[in-house]
């Protein structure tokens, strides 16, 4: 018992959970979603599939840049809360006004002027990027909304408001379906508790998707623009919306590591896919729906992520350097043992969870066999991202930034354009190759936090917020 109490201090669990929980819940409602609607599109067939999947690391692209810099806020927010300067953080939610509609019309003008070029830059088969293009074009054209979103959802978050991230996430995602259902198909009779009735449909298929995905878009962003005006603790209403080089300085500081370092990691997803394209459509479905399916697993990893960086900011800002190391080591702890499990679950399950988004043999085999890979490192990538997100609400974000970049190109890229460009490997050499990616992530965290300048287990914390 007293073994048990020096890696974990039970006192801390009933926080960790409340700010972790909806999170998760959130996570998971969007994973569910995303489910439904990969296994939609995939009942169109393996050419729908890769149409949808040829993009989709351009958007984690763009996304992990908006994320980047709601991470700077979310940071100094924590801080500025920790220390007891609320009107710092309103201040900082003014400011985050101003980068919401600066990254929303940049992610607006710059992807719908290049979709055309997108799919070809990606290596997409000619009969996949014609809807591809369209595809793309359609779920930018609300991208204001979901750059709102990102920051101002993850403001609310930063004052430990996770429960309405959580519920708009919800609504939304539902919308989404709901729309998916009437968009994707044709108009047709479904049978229901012995009655049968005619279901409209518009027959839209990709394009369906496409338009479901970007109405739930505008929505989110919408509603969550008004639950953080509205919000007492961190409204910018009242606060001046010109440049504060007070907020916008330590939050660039913040920032441009975190928006290099998910760049750059995000342009080494667009490479990785671009190679994995490359070995033709059932390698693109098979990728494409195993990066779905794995996502769900990942989820306890990132919810613990989320309550670590809000808590650690919290802690930071009010140079409380005990409660910090606790709760580092409490919640790597926890982590740890939810990704064991949620592992051991993704190995098991994996060729069930392939079948329910593809009926091709080929596609549910391969994407199977790289799944139970990627299970046996989920407990390492889950400690690293813990860590990961202990430094981020201190604003320590540039050892992040040389880890990920390490091993994003000189682990996965280089490996993977090895393993098929020079010895025709194929779809399992390249997981292999981001498997190691994920391992050496967890060796670099693991040792900064045991052995950096500055560690969650230091004695001595200085103060960012001024």
């Amino acid at each position: 018992m007293r073994f048990y109490k020096k890696i974990i201090t039970p006192a801390l669990l009933p926080t960790v959970f409340a700010l972790a929980g909806p999170t998760m819940l959130e996570q998971l409602m969007q994973t569910a979603v995303q489910y439904i609607d990969t296994a939609m599109v995939g009942s169109l067939g393996t050419h729908a599939t890769a149409a949808v999947g040829a993009t989709t690391t351009v958007n984690w692209l763009i996304g992990s840049t908006v994320s980047a810099v709601a991470v700077a806020f979310l940071s100094f927010v924590a801080q500025a809360r920790g220390a007891g300067q609320p009107e710092l953080g309103r201040r900082a939610a003014a400011q985050a006004v101003l980068a919401v509609l600066a990254l929303g019309v940049l992610f607006t003008v710059l992807p719908l002027s290049l979709s055309p070029l997108v799919p070809r830059w990606m290596q997409v088969d000619e009969a996949v990027q014609g809807t591809a293009t369209v595809y793309f074009f359609i779920i930018y054209t609300p991208m204001l909304a979901r750059v709102a979103s990102i920051i101002l959802g993850t403001l609310l978050r930063a004052v430990g408001d996770t429960k309405t991230p959580m519920k708009v996430g919800i609504a939304v995602n539902l919308i989404n379906v709901v729309l998916n259902f009437f968009l994707i198909y044709e108009t047709r009779t479904v049978a229901a508790f012995g009655t049968e009735f005619t279901l409209l449909g518009a027959g839209m298929g990709v394009i369906g998707a496409g338009i479901a995905t970007a109405i739930s878009y505008f929505i989110g962003g919408a509603v969550t623009t008004v639950a953080f005006l509205l919000h007492r603790e961190i409204t910018p209403r009242g606060e001046s919306l010109r440049p504060d080089k007070t907020v916008l300085y330590p939050c660039l500081k913040i920032a441009a590591p975190n928006a290099l370092q998910r760049f750059g990691t995000s342009l080494g997803y667009v490479i990785f896919a671009a190679l994995v394209n490359s070995l033709g459509e059932v390698a693109t479905a098979a990728h494409t729906i195993a990066n779905t399916v794995e996502s769900a697993f990942y989820i306890p990893g990132y919810g613990m992520q989320s309550a670590t960086a809000t808590l650690s900011g919290n802690a930071y800002g009010a140079n409380d350097a005990r409660r910090l190391r606790e709760l580092t080591r409490t919640i790597i702890t926890v982590e740890a043992l939810m990704m064991v499990i949620s592992g051991g679950l993704l190995y098991a399950f994996a060729p069930g969870m392939m079948s329910l988004f593809s009926s091709d043999p080929e596609v549910i085999e391969l994407g199977a066999r790289v799944l139970r890979m990627v299970a046996l490192s989920e407990p390492f990538y889950g400690i690293s991202i813990v860590i990961e997100g202990s430094l981020q609400g201190m604003g320590k974000t540039t050892m992040p930034f040389v880890a990920n970049i390490t091993g994003m190109w000189l682990i996965r890229i280089v490996g993977t354009f090895l393993c098929i460009r020079l010895f025709s490997g194929g779809l399992i050499s390249a997981w292999a190759c981001m498997i190691l990616h994920n391992l050496s992530l967890f060796f670099m965290f693991v040792g900064y936090y045991m052995f950096g300048k500055w560690t969650p287990k230091s004695d001595k914390i200085e103060l960012n917020v001024n």
